[in-house]
């Protein structure tokens, strides 16, 4: 069952968040997922969905509602123009916020991980470097490269395409260079590029996709049995 919630950020910020629950009771546990450039659209609201079948609660703050409520775009050149103009004035620090208040609203009734594609990958990773989460998956995190050095304190799963042309291989090296003691573990999928999760873009891969989807179900599974 789907339904909005209207959550609170710890600086008294309210967000709309989108929540999908479990299809089993009781959840095998809890996961935020955070969204790319595009707000929560329907994408993000099925992937939330997709972990509720699953058997876990699943919540997907809307982080663009500090600039403009309500945001769900596609994926013509126009949506992306006003996608990464929101991403561009949406300070880190407030999205990183709003996505540990969500964090905490899940974490009541147990641990909680957060899942992240592309700008959310990076601010998926941002949270793993806190006490919140306790797990943490991060689908081609375009701007982790920037923040190597918050080095995640909780086991993490990094997801990259070998062909995406905004993560260049190098960048995932020295993701992995900087992050020894950490030591996320990172798949790289051969004949992926970016945004190879989503099944509404040309550049959906299918067989990469499920081979993701299935790591991250074994990663929770693994890992919410050890929480």
């Amino acid at each position: 069952m789907a339904s909005w919630l209207n959550l609170s950020a710890d600086d008294g910020h309210e967000f709309s968040a989108y929540y999908s629950e479990s299809a089993s009771t009781p959840s095998k546990g809890r996961v935020v997922v955070v969204q790319e450039v595009f707000g929560v659209n329907q994408h993000i609201r099925d992937v939330c969905d997709r972990f509720s079948q699953n058997g876990y609660d699943a919540l997907a703050p809307s982080l663009f509602d500090r600039l403009e409520p309500g945001v769900q775009l596609g994926y013509s050149a126009e949506d992306v123009d006003k996608g990464r103009d929101l991403r561009s004035r949406l300070d880190w620090n407030d999205a990183l916020n709003d996505t540990l208040a969500s964090i905490s609203y899940l974490a009541q009734s147990g641990p909680v991980a957060v899942v992240g594609f592309c700008y959310g990958g990076a601010i998926a990773w941002l949270a793993a470097s806190t006490s919140h989460a306790r797990m943490a998956v991060c689908y081609y995190g375009s701007y982790i490269h920037k923040f190597r050095d918050q080095h995640p304190q909780c086991p993490a799963l990094l997801h990259f395409g070998a062909r995406d042309p905004m993560i260049p291989r190098e960048n995932v090296e020295d993701i992995r260079a900087e992050n020894t003691e950490a030591n996320p573990d990172i798949c790289i999928y051969p004949d992926a590029g970016h945004g190879f999760n989503c099944d509404y873009r040309d550049s959906f891969h299918g067989p990469s996709a499920e081979l993701a989807w299935q790591r991250t179900l074994d990663f929770l599974s693994q890992n919410f049995t050890r929480a």
